[in-house]
C-alpha cells in the first residue's frame, strides 16, 4: 500500500519540522524534491516553519519555586552520580588489590600444597583437589551468606543499583 506523497510529507515535517532533521537521507531528499514542487506542502512547511520561530521567541520565564526545585533535582542527581563514581573507584580499588593478592599468594600457596602433599604422602590429585577447594572455598562461603542473608546492591534508599 502506497502512501500519499502529501500526506507523507505533512507527516514528516510535523515530525521533525521545515528542516527535516531526523530523516535519514533518502527521506530528507524525497521531501525536499517533494517541496520544490508542492506549492501546498511547501506552504504547509513555511506556515509550520512560522509557528514553530513563533514559539522560540516566546520568553519563557520559570517561577522562582520550579527554579529552586530544578536545582535541587540536579543537585541530587550529580549526588548519585557521584555516589556511584566512588562506589565504582572502591570496586575498582578492590578488584585490582584482589588481583594483585591472587598473583602473589596463589604461587606460593601451591608451593606449600604441593610440600603438604609429599610431606603427609598423599598423592597429587589429591592435593591439587584440596588446594582448589581451598583458594573457591572462601568465595563460595561468602557467597552463599550473602545469599541467605538477601544482602543486594542497594543505595541509601533501598532501591536497586542497575
Amino acid at each position: 500500500m502506497t502512501r500519499d506523497p502529501h500526506q507523507q510529507a505533512q507527516e514528516w515535517i510535523a515530525l521533525t519540522g521545515v528542516d527535516g532533521l531526523g530523516l535519514d537521507d533518502a527521506q530528507h531528499s524525497q521531501l525536499q524534491t517533494h517541496l520544490r514542487e508542492c506549492d501546498s506542502c511547501r506552504e504547509y512547511a513555511e506556515a509550520t516553519g512560522q509557528v514553530i520561530r513563533s514559539l522560540r521567541s516566546v520568553p519563557m520565564a520559570a517561577t522562582p519555586v520550579l527554579v529552586r526545585r530544578t536545582q535541587a533535582r540536579v543537585r541530587q542527581h550529580a549526588q548519585l552520580l557521584r555516589q556511584q563514581r566512588e562506589r565504582l573507584w572502591m570496586v575498582g580499588v578492590a578488584c585490582a588489590g584482589i588481583g594483585f593478592s591472587a598473583a602473589v599468594t596463589l604461587p606460593l600457596m601451591w608451593r606449600v600444597f604441593s610440600w603438604l602433599g609429599a610431606w603427609a604422602g598423599v598423592s597429587n590429585p589429591v592435593w591439587e583437589t584440596g588446594f582448589t577447594v581451598f583458594v573457591i572455598a572462601p568465595a563460595l562461603l561468602v557467597s552463599v551468606l550473602l545469599l541467605v542473608r538477601g544482602t543486594h546492591v542497594t543505595d541509601a534508599s533501598g532501591r536497586w543499583q542497575h
